[in-house]
């Protein structure tokens, strides 16, 4: 897990004016709306007595209020009262808690959980089409039960869709026409890489997914990423009709990813008019057909072993099917060495003897060292196999 990068949070329709405690990347944080409607997100506990200030509640003055002793805190994370020396003593400046910056994109409040100036950090996975006339927008977000590197990996690898997914091969039956070797690059760029492919498709059967493909033949997909935990899909299944989705992926922890699957679709001439209830009947649709699709690829997630990834590439085969893969953790491995992994082992044990909490650092922490909790510890950097030579390796 990494720091210094956007990470979705929660999506803007269920966040209102009452704190909600979210988890991301093992530590807590407090999220809502200040008096302007605007999100915010915080370290969750408080630096007086640790108490947890999701478990408060929202005031006027746009402050999140502590459960324990009332103090309050604003978007910046700066304590702007505490009851108990009087309305006239200005809080210390250590009354504080760390504050992320905060964009509401897409339908989702992103926090940038890191300590870099704005015109240093990574960006959001851009999507072009959102909002234009010709595409069409759906949210769902669900929870996984494993590691969020192994769900990233899962949507780079092509290989699996031909025995994973009914609709997207021909289940092995069709060898001869099963090739994936040629990954053309597309859309590669600081943070990440892509990749589009073509291969033969079966003709879709049921009433709803006919309307993208009624005839089996060539299609072309791919996928990238930007970033550890942002990643697209692109899915044309013919010159007029395509699905792109794009997934952003919150490590709850080592064991646990919330995933917010956006998709978009072309919506053709079904943009207007009194054909606006065929676009919210598929919309239901689209959902639907993703929750088959995850539920697919849960299935086996959930029994893909070693849980975590392993630490050396000499413990899995790769294929030349797993190139992004490989060029994925090429990047892992770049944001490593910058120093911006999480030392989950350092995180765990200190946790396990319970006398300390941890934040990861925000960008304020930068210009004071007026701090309660400690930051997050971050793994030394260390140097791996280049893409090259794994791919060399694999034959």
């Amino acid at each position: 897990m990494y720091i210094n990068f956007w990470y979705p949070v929660v999506a803007a329709k269920d966040l209102g004016v009452k704190p909600q405690k979210i988890r991301l990347l093992s530590h807590d944080f407090v999220v809502f709306r200040d008096e302007h409607g605007h999100p915010a997100v915080l370290s969750d506990t408080c630096t007086h007595r640790g108490a947890s200030l999701a478990g408060g509640k929202c005031k006027g003055d746009g402050t999140v209020q502590c459960p324990y002793h009332g103090w309050r805190f604003n978007s910046k994370g700066e304590c702007t009262r505490i009851p108990s020396v009087g309305k006239q003593t200005k809080p210390p400046l250590r009354a504080r808690v760390d504050a992320y910056p905060v964009q509401e994109k897409y339908g989702i409040v992103f926090a940038f959980l890191g300590d870099l100036p704005e015109d240093e950090r990574p960006p959001i996975l851009p999507i072009d089409e959102h909002g234009t006339p010709d595409w069409r927008s759906t949210l769902l977000v669900f929870d996984v039960d494993y590691y969020y590197e192994r769900s990233i990996e899962n949507g780079l690898d092509p290989a699996h869709n031909e025995y994973v997914h009914p609709t997207h091969g021909y289940q092995g039956e069709r060898e001869d026409t099963y090739l994936m070797t040629e990954l053309r690059p597309f859309n590669t760029n600081e943070w990440g890489h892509g990749f589009l492919s073509t291969f033969d498709a079966p003709p879709l059967k049921n009433r709803f997914t006919r309307f993208f493909r009624s005839e089996g033949g060539k299609m072309e997909a791919g996928s990238g990423t930007c970033g550890p935990n942002h990643m697209w899909t692109f899915i044309n299944f013919s010159d007029k009709f395509a699905l792109h989705g794009y997934m952003f992926e919150a490590p709850i922890d080592e064991n646990r990813t919330r995933v917010f699957l956006l998709t978009e679709r072309n919506t053709l001439f079904f943009k207007k008019g009194w054909l606006t209830f065929l676009n919210n009947y598929l919309d239901k649709k689209v959902n639907e057909r993703n929750k088959v699709i995850a539920g697919q690829d849960i299935k086996v997630m959930n029994d893909v072993w070693p849980r975590m990834t392993p630490p050396s590439r000499s413990k899995e085969l790769m294929m030349p099917a797993d190139r992004a893969i490989v060029q994925y953790r090429d990047k892992l491995n770049e944001f490593e060495a910058r120093g911006w992994k999480i030392d989950t082992a350092a995180l765990r044990a200190a946790r396990d003897k319970g006398d300390v909490v941890f934040a990861i650092p925000c960008p304020a922490r930068r210009s004071t060292n007026a701090w309660v909790l400690d930051p997050t510890p971050l793994i030394a950097p260390k140097t791996s196999m280049s893409t090259a030579s794994a791919l060399q390796a694999a034959g």
